[in-house]
């Protein structure tokens, strides 16, 4: 029989509401369709890489945080996808797994083929032996994963295989508009980044790190029209720096000097100039520059935007890795689908470029455009001969930092003459006698809780 519950009161009500709840939990607790706990322990494991790409402007940057951050992490995001896949065992996190990464990007920097390789469940061990099938991995992490981080392959590495150490080469590419640049006085200026430098005034100097040495080797340094078709401003470029290795920040860095040549406010020569660190590198130097002046503390200057920055590719010997996906080869497959999604998304940003550009021509009705000084290889300007405004005051000038962003200001002041940053090894010290102690006590103090515990 049905209780009367309009006659019951407010506080029999809600002793009602809590035996429900509780017959309900016991009965989905003890009900023989609940799912059987996973142990990972008696399943064999064996080591994997995985190759993918994001968008990076969606997240805050690659590298997996402890503390919070605006926006989620890549790694965080991708981990959080092998768990629910039941690929890797959650309560050994990323260390628990072998996790590691390629390469660092950071907040707003995108990839197009960031790998990663970790230890995972080898196949379907629920089959008989006889059946078993190699796990879909692509589409099984695709269907938990958002669409701005896609798995386009992955491979089955030996157990002594990094993501790291094996890479041969990571080959990044920045892309930007001729809008105000002289790109082939760009390419001179990149054509002395070849080769092995010490890249220390073309990164940002991290004193955490404790970082000595700062030579990298690039191996190709090339700009090139992404749309040969198009002209004027609105033409797409794109750097292509490959390289070995790369310190923090070192493409934007890079990026940011080449514009400065690009205008004309900097001689291609700066790139020499800011590699010539020591008497053993200028002496090193085979370019036709004389009498280089030695740069041995990074003078002050903004780097160039994230948002045109990918890394486009991780290189590796074909001994090491063979990319595979579990595309069947029918039109619906899972490589089809993938394809399908991804040229979507890129159907959708051409016909926004379509509408910004009619914005754009909207608004050139009603308002002239300001007046164009760079570059100075066309214009026939130097910073001494700009013009002046109408009111007799110093033109403002916009220096590309890219993705349309500039850094404004009346007056430039050349790269060698503006403030220095303290030498590395000074920074180093300060550091260590400084924030690092503190670290350092921090981390002994924990092992020795650890100990206790």
């Amino acid at each position: 029989m049905t209780p009367n519950y309009e006659s019951w009161s407010k506080d029999e009500l809600i002793t009602r509401l809590r035996e429900l709840d509780t017959k309900k939990h016991s009965k989905s607790t003890h009900s023989p369709t609940s799912k059987k706990p996973f142990h990972f322990s008696s399943h064999p494991k064996r080591k994997i890489a995985i190759k993918f790409c994001y968008s990076g402007w969606e997240y805050n940057g690659l590298a997996y945080q402890n503390g919070p951050t605006p926006l989620p992490t890549v790694e965080d995001v991708l981990f959080k996808a092998f768990v629910k896949a039941r690929l890797v065992d959650e309560t050994g996190g990323l260390d628990g797994c072998g996790w590691e990464k390629c390469g660092r990007t950071d907040r707003g920097v995108s990839a197009a083929g960031q790998v990663v390789s970790l230890w995972d469940i080898p196949q379907n061990t629920s089959l008989q032996p006889s059946t078993k099938l190699e796990l879909r991995y692509v589409s099984i992490l695709n269907r938990v994963l958002p669409p701005t981080i896609r798995v386009l392959a992955w491979s089955p590495i030996s157990p002594d295989f990094s993501a790291r150490f094996n890479c041969k080469h990571r080959h990044y590419k920045y892309f930007f508009t001729s809008h105000g640049l002289d790109t082939s006085l760009m390419q001179s200026a990149a054509n002395r980044l070849v080769g092995e430098h010490d890249f220390r005034n073309l990164c940002k100097l991290d004193p955490g790190k404790q970082i000595t040495n700062f030579h990298r080797c690039v191996m190709r340094a090339q700009i090139s029209p992404v749309s040969p078709d198009s002209d004027g401003d609105n033409r797409v470029y794109v750097f292509d720096l490959v390289g070995s290795a790369f310190l923090y920040h070192q493409v934007r860095h890079i990026m940011a000097v080449l514009f400065l040549v690009g205008t004309g406010l900097e001689h291609p020569s700066i790139v020499s100039a800011l590699v010539n660190v020591s008497p053993q590198e200028s002496a090193s130097d085979t370019l036709p520059d004389t009498q280089l002046p030695l740069v041995d503390r990074k003078p002050e200057y903004q780097m160039a935007d994230a948002l045109p920055l990918m890394l486009w590719d991780c290189a590796y010997a074909d001994s090491d890795v063979a990319w595979q996906t579990d595309d069947d080869g029918t039109e619906s497959g899972t490589g089809s689908d993938l394809y399908h999604q991804l040229h979507s998304i890129h159907q959708r940003s051409l016909i926004h470029t379509v509408l910004d550009g009619h914005f754009l021509a909207a608004t050139a009705q009603y308002h002239s455009p300001p007046p164009q000084f760079f570059p100075f290889s066309q214009t026939g300007l130097t910073p001494h001969t700009l013009p002046r405004s109408n009111l007799n005051r110093d033109p403002v000038l916009g220096v590309p930092l890219g993705a349309g962003t500039y850094k404004r200001g009346a007056k430039y002041v050349p790269l060698l003459e503006r403030k220095r940053l303290d030498h590395v090894d000074v920074a180093n010290e300060r550091w260590r006698i400084g924030r690092g102690s503190k670290y350092s006590k921090q981390k002994q103090d924990e092992t020795l809780d650890d100990g206790i515990e």
